[in-house]
């Protein structure tokens, strides 16, 4: 199964305009997806996320906050700063006070600017990022980890929100994975609008947003493991492929 050059990026740029490392561990320069680059994926990104590197995850990830000289966007429930507030926050929504927080607990936790919980798929994604001892649910270390990696991202995203809607359209997702370094084409980014676009509006809220990049990043790790020379295309077997979506999922 082949694919064409430029997938997403994973050079060693730079995120959001700066000149050093990438989302996660590598991404693209601004280019077409399909487009023969520099580099077929691109150059280097740095994402928004913890320091910890989970390995059942695979993300990898390093944070921008400090890439981002912005004010955040509108944030949801305790502001990110004494713990005793986070503290607060995590034992409002512990409903059955055991200490820790179940999908739907957690879901509670996690709202948009408009204070609309997250969709249950990025509250998933979060679980297993930050449920590192795999029981399923979120402590509270674990919870101020990823509450911490969530901030982040609210950073990152009003940076990108430039008309300040409280959501991404496709004109500022396609500066965004540009920033990012990712070389995709018009076509393939209206395809995640259409996808992540639960509201019918023609853009994506603050949960997808975060959902999209993370998902490009992961599926651009996994076929980076394909195509080991970085050629941009790969060809691959019938349950190779299977083995690649099933461990994204």
């Amino acid at each position: 199964m082949a694919y064409n050059q430029g997938y997403g990026g994973y050079q060693q740029q730079q995120p959001y305009g700066q000149q050093q490392a990438p989302y996660g561990q590598q991404a693209p320069p601004p280019g077409q997806y399909g487009q023969q680059q520099q580099q077929p994926y691109g150059g280097a990104y740095q994402s928004p996320a913890p320091q910890h590197q989970q390995a059942h995850a695979g993300y990898g990830y390093q944070s921008p906050a400090a890439q981002h000289q912005q004010a955040p966007a509108q944030q949801p429930a305790p502001p990110m700063a004494p713990e005793a507030s986070l503290r607060y926050w995590f034992d409002a929504v512990d409903t059955d006070r055991s200490g820790q927080l179940s999908t739907e607990e957690l879901q509670r936790a996690l709202i948009n600017g408009d204070w609309s919980p997250f969709n249950i798929e990025t509250v998933r994604l979060m679980m297993n990022m930050f449920d590192t001892d795999n029981s399923g649910l979120i402590n509270f270390a674990e919870f101020s980890g990823l509450w911490k990696y969530i901030e982040e991202w609210r950073t990152c995203f009003s940076a990108f929100d430039q008309d300040k809607s409280g959501s991404i359209d496709f004109n500022e997702l396609k500066t965004a994975m540009r920033s990012f370094r990712y070389n995709l084409s018009d076509d393939f980014l209206r395809l995640i609008i259409k996808k992540y676009d639960k509201r019918g509006r023609g853009d994506v809220s603050f949960d997808n947003f975060v959902q999209i990049a993370v998902t490009v990043k992961s599926l651009t790790d996994a076929f980076m493991r394909i195509d080991r020379e970085g050629k941009g295309y790969a060809t691959i077997g019938y349950e190779q492929f299977l083995e690649l979506v099933v461990s994204n999922r």
